[in-house]
């Protein structure tokens, strides 16, 4: 990963995710008063947080359940495996950019399982469609019953355009199997350094790790699992929300959930810096909630989903590491 950081297009995208979090950190500070930010973070109840954080707690295991459930049954991981890499993967997003906690939960399951790399990419490619499609289908959900929201008909278009490749994807993988995608890799052979015969098998194992397009059970369980852990996200928001006494109901934290994962689609800073927080800020002024309030809310909110894995995946990556030398030292 280092060393991908030093390459021109790695680079780029840096200094791309950096513009756009500079940016909204302007737009979610500017016009602030800082010191009624201090009064409601001072007047807070943080008894809160203990339920938002085990709200957080269980909708990571459900990703992990998730992961778990999107390989086929041969090169199924353990769950604990699954956890271990995605925490670690959490953890490595929340202090790189460019999303490459995607790439060291990939590595990090190879690495404990021997798992496919590209099985796993497959899988992960997978989460993130099912991510989108199922949060953009909770609030068209909850919609009748949210305020007024100016970015529900993109919302819309960005689904529809999601639901489309997933069905074409799916037809084409039904239709013709594993072809199509050692076809797509074909030309990469004119490499010396990529024989034709590990681009097949890398197709293969690119197939594999979409089989939930094919499997309508898996399919089935991973979207239901998708939506639990958008569910339990929505509710540790709410805790938070909570915490500020503002009254608000229950789907305000969905909404607020659902706002910041949108966002985070776009490249941003280690840990979406700037854009977490005027995501906030969006969906609580669709309730009327004052910037300083909504600012409060937003710090604490991303305190609580970025310290609890700058703890937890330390402490597995040292396990990790400790596993390796162990496996090493006996063969």
């Amino acid at each position: 990963m280092l060393q991908a950081a030093g390459r021109p297009g790695a680079r780029s995208l840096l200094w791309v995710g950096l513009l756009v979090s500079a940016v909204f950190t302007y737009l979610a500070l500017r016009g602030v008063d800082f010191a009624e930010v201090r009064e409601a973070l001072a007047e807070s109840n943080y008894w809160w947080l203990v339920p938002a954080l085990a709200a957080l707690a269980v909708a990571i295991a459900v990703r992990a359940l998730r992961w778990q459930l999107l390989f086929r049954r041969a090169t199924r991981p353990p769950f604990r495996a699954a956890l271990s890499a995605l925490l670690v993967g959490i953890f490595v997003n929340s202090i790189l950019p460019a999303r490459a906690g995607e790439a060291a939960r990939i590595v990090v399951l190879n690495q404990q399982q021997q798992t496919s790399r590209v099985e796993a990419l497959g899988t992960v490619v997978l989460e993130r469609a099912l991510d989108v499609l199922c949060l953009l289908l909770l609030l068209f959900a909850i919609s009748p019953w949210l305020p007024p929201v100016s970015w529900l008909g993109p919302a819309a278009a960005l689904a529809g355009a999601v639901a489309a490749v997933l069905a074409a994807i799916a037809w084409v993988l039904a239709r013709f199997g594993d072809r199509p995608i050692r076809a797509a890799l074909r030309p990469l052979a004119r490499f010396r350094l990529v024989g034709e015969r590990r681009l097949d098998l890398a197709g293969s194992n690119l197939a594999q790790g979409l089989v939930g397009l094919r499997d309508w059970r898996l399919l089935l369980g991973g979207i239901a699992l998708t939506t639990l852990s958008w569910l339990s996200l929505g509710l540790a928001m709410w805790f938070v929300l909570r915490a500020f006494d503002l009254g608000l109901p229950l789907l305000a934290g969905f909404l607020v959930a659902i706002a910041v994962n949108i966002g985070m689609i776009l490249p941003s800073s280690p840990a979406a810096v700037g854009v977490f927080e005027a995501a906030v800020l969006v969906a609580l002024d669709a309730y009327g909630v004052t910037k300083e309030e909504a600012l409060s809310c937003a710090i604490v909110a991303h305190v609580v989903h970025v310290v609890p894995f700058l703890v937890a995946g330390p402490l597995v990556l040292h396990a990790h590491a400790v596993s390796l030398r162990r496996a090493s030292a006996e063969t």
